[in-house]
């Protein structure tokens, strides 16, 4: 079974990397590890923590999403609704709190989620940002609870995953047919290569 180290990075899309950057760096304190640029494009990516980065790609001609608040539900063709980040305890959640309101950004109340105590606001770009603290009594990692009175079909497999919902592999590559291709990214090789 493949085991995860996290979400190695969500990509995210803004027109504007200036203000993308002071919300996402010096606002929240997330550290730029890595751009690059090339024609028509840049990406940047922001370190959430050890194992988790946020990117944005930079296109001239994207335009702030209209703000929707996290959660609320919509009609049509939708794929993302929030980025939500997690801090070590409450006392950061609440200085984010104040370094918002300080700043003249909308800001919700800490709201209690049941398992999570969270702040909402959004970034230059309409996306919807929460930022948790989880409650140290309610770890779903380490107890999961299924609240939903009418839950999916297929979690009546269960919580885990089950290997059997989709075909075995009855030949996985061999070693010497495994090819990588390069990508934008490999900028970043010839640059640390260079230094």
């Amino acid at each position: 079974m493949v085991r995860y180290t996290g979400i190695n990075h969500l990509a995210l899309a803004t027109g504007n990397m200036d203000s993308t950057i002071r919300f996402w760096r010096d606002m929240l304190g997330l550290r730029i590890v890595a751009g690059i640029g090339g024609k028509g494009f840049r990406q940047y990516f922001f370190e959430v923590s050890e194992n988790d980065l946020i990117a944005f790609f930079e296109w001239p001609e994207v335009e702030p999403i209209e703000e929707k608040d996290a959660g609320r539900p919509v009609k049509g063709a939708y794929a993302f609704d929030h980025v939500a980040l997690g801090v070590e305890g409450p006392d950061q959640l609440w200085e984010l709190k104040d370094r918002l309101n300080a700043a003249d950004i909308f800001v919700s109340e800490v709201i209690d989620q049941g398992f999570i105590h969270s702040i909402y606001a959004f970034d230059p770009n309409g996306i919807a940002v929460e930022i948790s603290y989880c409650l140290p009594d309610m770890d779903i990692r380490k107890q999961p609870v299924m609240a939903d009175p009418h839950p999916s079909h297929t979690i009546a497999d269960g919580l885990s995953p089950v290997a059997s919902a989709y075909p075995p592999v009855t030949r996985p590559t061999p070693s010497n047919e495994r090819k990588v291709h390069p990508g934008e990214g490999i900028l970043l090789r010839r640059k640390r290569e260079t230094q």
